[in-house]
């Protein structure tokens, strides 16, 4: 299993019903691929506060690593993805993506 781990630095200003749009466009593309499971994803809560800016995330499991490259190659994950850049802080620069197999 591959767990797709993203955390995004939103620009300020950026509407929660905004991110909250785009989280749940990503929860159907995973819905609807092969192999790809468990979206999950929103604001921190964290009771440590050390996100550094890092205030949304999200998860996706992938059954392996061509699920997750179906799921890069998707042109609306692109598209929403593209969003995510659009409302970072210094676009791709506000995004940190991790791919951890387990």
């Amino acid at each position: 299993m591959i767990r797709h781990i993203v955390l995004t630095k939103f620009a300020a200003g950026t509407p929660e019903d905004k991110i909250a749009g785009i989280y749940a466009g990503l929860a159907a593309v995973t819905d609807r691929l092969e192999g790809a499971q468990n979206f999950g994803g929103g604001r921190s809560e964290s009771p440590e506060q050390i996100e550094r800016g890092y205030m949304h995330g999200f998860t996706i499991d992938f059954d392996d690593w061509d699920a997750l490259a179906r799921y890069t190659a998707d042109p609306e994950h692109k598209g929403y993805g593209a969003q995510l850049v659009e409302n970072a802080v210094g676009g791709i620069d506000g995004i940190l993506v991790l791919d951890i197999e387990f």
